[in-house]
């Protein structure tokens, strides 16, 4: 150990006794010093490791006093990212903050309000959120875009990740995993990066039901059969397919099929197959997508249209459109008469330049492909999954979910949309008997366009986005909110006109709460509604809040359907931001998988989804007895209401 680190280590060591004699309201005159030493102990070798040895003595030593980081139980994983990236003291804090948590995580210090096992938990948490930076891809993007403290964080989490379990982190990635796969989401980039890194842990001493799981997804993505693992290269793949008798092609269609089903993923070969089997033996077709009966008759009636949009637009590349022409041929999509002519004219449309640009830079690894291929493959994945749009890290909810809403209900207006954006670089809709031209607007609900998107997405969400915020604009000074005029216009005649909210249209406070669950309880709960079934997704308004239950915003979402599950009522919803890992607070965590959702769709039981709830649409001929619902369940939604987001708003009750 050279004399510089050592003299380090003294100064550091130094500064935390001085900080731990200082009386709690001199804390602050000594924290920065602390800080400051603690980072240059992390620029020397093993810095982390010298470091960790006093990290149990953080905590009561004042290093994180009256700072973010005070309360070890109220930390969110989902923020350490953000602190790791962000530059100066705030890193260098959150690098002390998780060797704190990894020091009671391994009980080197018993804290009063974490045990040991949520500690560890909560370190498991940060590792699976952060995988890109445990285990960074050796790309040359990644090197050109390295942040300066990627290194650091890298490092940190390597750190972190040789004192757990890696069974338990394992765990967490399959957990991961399972859930955003359960969800069908189009745009599969962050499924497949934690598989990619779930794969460096297959060396981990992990037990057998593990392995297969993470196996199972490896295989999804690289190659699910025997035979193509044997032909790495899907170029190697594609010249021996004509080499396997038409039995070894139907094992093969069989084990492509079953992962593709099984998981909603597609690998390269899969692509491959359907392109060999599309030219020399079509009646496979079937077979390699395991199609259900309605499928494989829509098969047969449209069969030469699916060749063509096989030859067209399935690649490698676009591998993922599989999934979406299986489904879209169950769902008969092929039989609503608009569908058809849309989809050819979308083979030979003249695509603006920058539209093809954004569209062809949208695939990776997508080589002599074109535009048109690549927006094909996208409208088959809509029009086969339409709860698997996505709204991507922008802040267009309303336009993802009208989207999802026109794929399910109207194909037809959807591949009317696509082309005018994608040809003219215009769309419009009619408001209040006046067409707004999306070309005659600027601005939107988004600043940029960020490119993480499905292709139909990538085309229409600009349009979508600046007639939204025009129709909005329109409507601000009415006193009332703007969505109930708004969302008939926007997404169509599906979208009844009656209207609830609970804000006070005057003062924005909340009043008559009681009577706007009545109402809901009266409109959608099959206890009260007498039996009026919900027949089109009914655009809502929810409030997002955080695990502590806290207020961060609104959100646009679809209530798809209400079911009884284990003999309780749900609601089951889209969510345009495909959020697998979700908990508002109060021990509501919206579920993806295991209490009856079908593919794409969240849930949660009908009461705690009411208390999240801030504006619905209805029928006003069709609700039953408001009167009836229960006082004391009225009691609880409001409760749950006024303990999180409530807490932000004034609230007045009518007697």
């Amino acid at each position: 150990m050279s004399q510089s680190t050592e003299t380090i280590i003294e100064r550091f060591t130094e500064a935390l006794n001085r900080l731990d004699e200082a009386a709690a309201y001199a804390k602050a005159m000594y924290q920065k010093d602390v800080y400051q030493e603690a980072n240059r102990l992390l620029e020397k070798p093993n810095g982390l490791d010298h470091l960790y040895e006093h990290a149990h003595r953080f905590d009561n030593c004042g290093v994180f006093q009256d700072g973010p980081w005070e309360k070890a139980d109220k930390l969110q994983p989902p923020l350490v990212a953000g602190s790791l990236q962000a530059k100066g003291l705030p890193t260098i804090i959150e690098v002390m903050s998780d060797l704190r948590m990894l020091a009671i995580a391994k009980g080197k210090y018993v804290h009063e309000s974490v045990p040991p096992s949520e500690a560890e938990e909560f370190l498991n948490e940060v590792l699976a959120l952060n995988l890109h930076l445990l285990f960074p891809a050796a790309t040359e993007s990644t090197r050109i875009e390295k942040h300066e403290n990627a290194e650091l964080a890298s490092n940190l989490l390597h750190f972190i990740f040789g004192y757990l379990d890696s069974s338990a982190l394992t765990t967490t990635l399959i957990s991961e995993i399972d859930r955003l796969t359960a969800q069908r989401p189009i745009m599969i980039d962050r499924t497949v990066s934690i598989i990619r890194t779930a794969k460096e842990m297959l060396d981990a001493d992990l037990n057998s039901s593990q392995r297969y799981s993470l196996e199972k997804y490896i295989e999804a993505i690289e190659g699910p059969s025997k035979f193509s693992q044997e032909y790495p290269h899907v170029n190697q793949y594609r010249l021996k397919l004509k080499d396997l008798s038409k039995s070894e092609l139907e094992q093969e269609c069989e084990a492509m099929a079953h992962t593709l089903r099984g998981t909603g993923l597609a690998a390269p070969h899969h692509a491959a197959l359907l392109r060999f089997l599309n030219k020399r033996h079509p009646s496979l077709l079937a077979d390699a997508m395991h199609l259900n009966g309605k499928g494989k008759a829509n098969l047969e009636e449209h069969l030469e249209l699916v060749q063509q949009l096989i030859k067209v637009a399935i690649f490698p590349a676009t591998k993922q459109a599989i999934y979406g022409l299986a489904l879209m041929l169950e769902r008969g999509v092929l039989s609503s008469s608009p569908v058809i002519p849309g989809l050819r004219r979308l083979i030979e449309l003249d695509i603006l330049p920058d539209v093809r640009q954004a569209l062809l830079q949208s695939v990776k690894n997508g080589e002599g492909m074109t535009a048109n291929s690549i927006l094909l493959a996208g409208v088959m994945s809509v029009l086969g999954q339409p709860l698997g749009v996505g709204q991507g890290f922008n802040p267009t909810c309303q336009s993802a979910r009208g989207i999802s809403l026109w794929a399910q209900h109207a194909p037809g207006y959807l591949l009317e949309l696509i082309p005018r954006a994608a040809r003219d670089g215009e769309i419009d809709i009619q408001f209040e008997g006046t067409a707004i031209h999306s070309k005659e607007l600027k601005g939107g609900l988004m600043e940029e366009l960020h490119p993480e998107l499905d292709p139909v997405s990538i085309v229409l969400v600009p349009h979508l986005d600046r007639i939204y915020g025009e129709m909005m604009s329109r409507v601000t000074l009415r006193g009332e909110d703007g969505h109930r005029w708004v969302n008939p216009a926007f997404y169509g005649n599906w979208v009844p006109n009656g209207f609830s909210t609970v804000f006070d249209p005057i003062t924005g406070s909340i009043t008559d709460y009681s009577g706007f669950v009545r109402l809901f309880y009266a409109t959608h709960h099959p206890d009260y509604n007498d039996d009026y079934e919900l027949i089109y997704p009914n655009p809502v308004g929810i409030f997002i809040t955080n695990v502590h239950g806290k207020l961060l915003g609104f959100h646009a979402i679809s209530i798809i359907r209400i079911a009884a599950y284990d003999g309780d009522y749900r609601v089951y919803f889209y969510n345009p931001n495909n959020d697998s890992s979700q908990n508002w607070g109060q021990e509501i965590e919206p579920t993806v998988m295991g209490h009856g959702e079908r593919e794409g769709e969240c849930s949660l039981p009908f009461d705690e989804f009411t208390s999240r709830l801030y504006a619905f649409h209805y029928n006003p001929y069709e609700q039953g007895e408001a009167y009836a619902v229960e006082d004391e369940l009225v009691q609880e939604v409001e409760q749950l209401a006024r303990d999180s987001w409530g807490k932000d708003y004034t609230w007045f009750s009518i007697k």
